[in-house]
């Protein structure tokens, strides 16, 4: 079932699936596996470019080398604008500590050294957002690897949007994330008659 807010056609799985990252289990594999990078829009792909020398410090030496080869962004094989990967594995932004890859971008902004936290595409996961010409869909995305958050977020009872809390916000403003909410209630109130 869909839901509509405004322009967003939301799937109700993002209201009513559980999830909640679990990357001691997982670790970060999301970051590592896959076909291709984290999808960019084109205003990330400038704002990567100018942070780069703030966030190359954060990075590991092949991430350095495969984002000074390719760029701070790069167009895949399905024409979308996608953060580099080296040697075609993990993201070239990725770092690892304790065996957990973890974010670069991320850390930097942790630290206060830039104020872009990460692409929203790794902030939404597993909330997948397609743009057409009149609407955007978001899709909750289920992904072998996120097995771990779907098991916490049963045992929390953690629906995804409320998970994704602040990425949500991030992306669409806390209107939009509070009327996800009513849409849950209702949902829920209709599951219950």
């Amino acid at each position: 079932m869909m839901i509509q807010i405004d322009d967003k056609v939301v799937s109700s799985e993002i209201l009513q699936k559980k999830f909640c990252c679990d990357i001691v289990q997982c670790k970060g594999l999301c970051c590592v596996h896959g076909s291709s990078g984290a999808p960019l829009s084109a205003e990330e792909a400038i704002i990567l470019e100018e942070i780069l020398p703030k966030v190359k410090p954060y990075m590991v030496k092949a991430g350095i080398e495969a984002v000074e080869k390719q760029g701070t962004s790069v167009t895949d094989t399905d024409s979308d604008l996608v953060t580099p990967l080296v040697d075609g594995k993990e993201c070239a932004y990725v770092v690892f500590q304790d065996g957990i890859a973890i974010c670069a971008i991320e850390k930097a902004w942790f630290d206060k050294k830039v104020d872009f936290r990460k692409p929203i595409s790794c902030h939404l996961y597993p909330i997948r957002v397609k743009d057409y010409e009149t609407f955007t869909a978001l899709n909750y995305d289920v992904w072998d690897v996120c097995a771990p958050a779907r098991k916490l977020g049963e045992n929390k009872g953690l629906p995804v949007y409320k998970f994704l809390k602040d990425a949500i916000i991030r992306a669409y403003g806390a209107e939009f994330y509070e009327q996800l909410e009513d849409a849950e209630k209702l949902l829920s109130s209709q599951k219950s008659e």
